[in-house]
């Protein structure tokens, strides 16, 4: 992944906690089977805790736009709401 890429911090963060379950499953007593759930569940966790800012900026972009689709706001007070929610999102968004 390019270092430019916004998404590069979380695809690390995701990468070092599947190489983590599979490090901890190799050194645990269990099936195969308990294993590969360990590690599925590792990635699960891991994307999903990486993801929530972003699923929680997508909510808030919706939020508005519905608000300026509704037409109850002319076309200033659209703008100005929506660069007021454009500055308030993380960069990587």
């Amino acid at each position: 992944m390019q270092k430019d890429n916004p998404n590069t911090e979380r695809y690390i963060a995701i990468a070092r906690a599947c190489l983590k379950a599979i490090n901890d499953t190799a050194e645990n007593s269990g099936s195969r089977e308990e294993k590969i759930q360990a590690v599925y569940e590792a990635i699960d966790q891991a994307f999903q805790a990486e993801f929530s800012e972003y699923r929680q900026s997508v909510a808030i972009m919706a939020t508005v736009l519905e608000r300026i689709a509704s037409g109850q706001l002319d076309g200033e007070k659209a703008a100005d709401l929506a660069r007021k929610t454009l500055d308030q999102q993380p960069e990587t968004t």
